[in-house]
């Protein structure tokens, strides 16, 4: 039995057209909006009967996807969207640019802030994390070669 791809990347936030939009102006390609509700849906997620509206954005190459998700029913609990880079659990999307500078004056324009510096790892890689909407933690990579 083989694995065959990752399908995407869930992230549930408070607004989603803000969110839409900063990750469009990133590159992403929006998908689609639907509502997901129902007991059915609670049974795969274990939150019992919910309501979610969830908007699908695909990167340009057409092999990753962000499943934004903004939860309706039952209300959020819990919020780590302001976490350091070294708490437990999940750190961060990583996306490959063409020029990391002109994203970030692109993302700055969408409240987007850089945590750190813009860094260069040898000849390969220039890496930056920035707080994207609602805090966010975001990676971005320009290859160098």
């Amino acid at each position: 039995m083989a694995l065959k791809r990752m399908d995407n990347v869930g992230i549930v936030v408070e607004d989603l057209e803000e969110t839409i939009e900063f990750f469009t102006e990133l590159g992403l390609e929006f998908e689609g909006r639907a509502t997901i509700e129902g007991e059915w849906a609670g049974r795969v997620t274990g939150l019992g009967d919910q309501h979610v509206e969830i908007a699908m954005m695909r990167t340009p190459d057409g092999h990753s996807r962000l499943e934004l998700s903004r939860f309706l029913a039952p209300a959020v609990v819990a919020d780590h969207r302001n976490a350091p880079v070294n708490a437990l659990g999940y750190l961060r999307a990583m996306f490959t640019v063409d020029d990391i500078d002109e994203t970030l004056e692109r993302l700055y324009k969408r409240g987007a802030q850089l945590v750190g510096e813009v860094v260069q790892y040898k000849e390969i890689y220039r890496l930056c994390y920035i707080r994207g909407p609602e805090g966010l933690l975001l990676g971005l990579a320009q290859e160098l070669n």
